[in-house]
């Protein structure tokens, strides 16, 4: 019961930021060059079900198809007011919404240097309307990734040290 409680505060205080899902996983398995923001289509119960907070970006990435930017394995939940006939497919493919220039750039770095885009959160800008952040990423290595938690527990301890020492 304590971890539920502990996950529905969480999950209030990204809501109240704007933030309604974040992919925590991508920082730790690709190294991410630069982020894009870009807009999403997206259905009215599924705007519904992002504002209750029932997203996930966990195996989501993003890719050009027929002259177009789609973001694709993204599971938005259904929206449990809505009748049955109004419900949207929770992992559907998703459009998003970026300038021609930009999406030409975006989908060139994908085809020759072998990079990603990966989702990195998703959120509700001042005026409303649903946003997506996306990484520009490549992927690590096992090595790079051991690197990394290295790296990450050393600056701990270092803050701890300097804490004590005042």
């Amino acid at each position: 019961m304590a971890g539920k409680n502990k996950n529905a505060k969480k999950k209030a205080a990204l809501l109240a930021t704007g933030t309604v899902a974040q992919n925590r996983r991508a920082r730790h398995d690709y190294s991410i060059e630069e982020t894009v923001e870009c807009g999403i289509v997206l259905a009215g119960t599924e705007v519904k079900s992002l504002r209750s907070g029932t997203v996930s970006l966990s195996d989501a990435f993003a890719a050009p198809k027929d002259g177009e930017l789609w973001l694709q394995n993204v599971h938005i939940g259904e929206y449990p007011n809505a009748h049955q006939k109004m419900q949207h497919k929770p992992k559907r493919d998703r459009k998003l919404l970026v300038k021609r220039k930009e999406l030409d750039r975006l989908s060139g770095l994908v085809r020759r240097d072998g990079m990603s885009l990966i989702p990195m959160s998703l959120y509700f800008n001042d005026r409303g309307i649903c946003k997506l952040s996306l990484g520009l990423a490549k992927g690590k290595k096992s090595v790079d990734k051991r690197e990394s938690i290295k790296e990450r527990d050393w600056k701990k301890k270092q803050g701890r040290l300097m804490r004590e020492l005042g």
